[in-house]
């Protein structure tokens, strides 16, 4: 236990003096909109990609995703819906076009265009998919082929949803616990960076997601029989998302709108679901809806002759985790349902 304080302690220590000092500019710029948001702009990893991951390299495009919504495999790393459709749910708007199928639907790019990649991060990560500033560059190429005007951008939200691969990659490739707080730094100081650009390139409202609580997914609580959370991840998270706070809060206070920048509490909601499952009709709310059978094998795994290697429980909606990593559409709802009783959705509307 004391390691673990200091360890805590020496990461704040760190992150405090590495962090500064800095000061954050914001171009003031537009008129305030109090109208809610007709299109929506999606940034992020798996927790909000509808379909941009390529077939080849994602499961999610395989047996058993998708199985509660629409049906099939879609591309979403869920049995169903995931956080992007759920917030266009409360817009009352359709979840937006995936970039990659923008071509394919143009009669949908009218609600905005979701660019987020499963297994993307701030930085490059393991899956090699097109990290937060290329998105953006994406998104500032679409506006200057004209698809959107700047009353579209003026009338719009995006949605930046970054859950955890930058940490990932940092200790998959040997990233020392020393190193940690100024990685920490340099994710916050870029995602600053990045949501400034979001709001320069006419976006007038953004909601950035702060990190779930990382060590409540099953990959983590697996050691502990799905029975618990890795509490030290866990602190490291809180660590994080208070520094996400103290960007956004000085951004927003530079704002001519205060409510510019607005944080999706996921740690709290995805806490208040797990601590109280029950209350969200949910039985199971650490062990995942579907295994791999072996260390090797992993949810929608097949082997050569196409025999499944995953196993998936009776009923999805009783699970709050569908995969080691991944919400299950009922999760994802109760989430939902958490997040419009803590007053953050409704910041969108003003």
């Amino acid at each position: 236990m004391n390691s673990h304080n200091q360890l805590f302690l020496l990461l704040s220590l760190f992150l405090i003096l590495h962090l500064s000092g800095q000061r954050l500019m914001l171009e003031v710029e537009g008129n305030q909109v109090n109208d809610a948001p007709k299109k929506m702009y999606v940034f992020g990893d798996s927790y909000a990609d509808t379909g941009n991951i390529r077939k080849s390299v994602s499961n999610s495009w395989k047996d058993p995703y998708g199985v509660t919504f629409p049906g099939k495999p879609a591309g979403r790393f869920s049995d169903g819906r995931v956080l992007t459709d759920y917030i266009a749910m409360y817009l009352k708007v359709k979840s937006p076009v995936p970039y990659r199928l923008r071509t394919l639907m143009p009669q949908h790019l009218k609600y905005g265009i979701n660019f987020a990649v499963g297994g993307s991060g701030v930085f490059d990560t393991l899956s090699g998919g097109p990290n937060m500033t290329t998105q953006i560059d994406l998104f500032e190429q679409i506006i200057k082929d004209k698809v959107y005007t700047a009353s579209d951008l003026n009338t719009s939200l995006a949605l930046v949803s970054i859950a955890g691969n930058d940490y990932s990659y940092y200790l998959a490739t040997n990233g020392s616990v020393q190193g940690l707080p100024s990685f920490m730094a340099s994710l916050i100081n870029q995602t600053t960076t990045n949501l400034i650009r979001i709001k320069e390139l006419g976006v007038k409202k953004i909601v950035v997601s702060g990190l779930q609580p990382l060590g409540c997914l099953p990959q983590m609580t697996a050691t502990f029989s799905f029975q618990q959370c890795n509490n030290t991840t866990n602190d490291l998270v809180l660590l994080h998302n208070n520094l996400l706070t103290q960007v956004v809060t000085t951004l927003n206070q530079q704002s001519n709108h205060h409510s510019t920048f607005i944080i999706l509490n996921l740690y709290d909601s995805f806490m208040s679901v797990l601590n109280h499952p029950s209350t969200h009709h949910i039985q199971n709310q650490f062990k995942p809806c579907c295994v791999g059978v072996s260390s090797q094998s992993f949810c929608g795994t097949v082997d050569v002759n196409n025999v499944k290697k995953y196993k998936v429980c009776d009923d999805p909606k009783s699970a709050f985790f569908w995969d080691l990593v991944h919400p299950t559409q009922a999760g994802w709802h109760a989430v939902y349902n958490k997040l419009r009783t803590m007053n953050v959705l409704q910041q969108i509307y003003y």
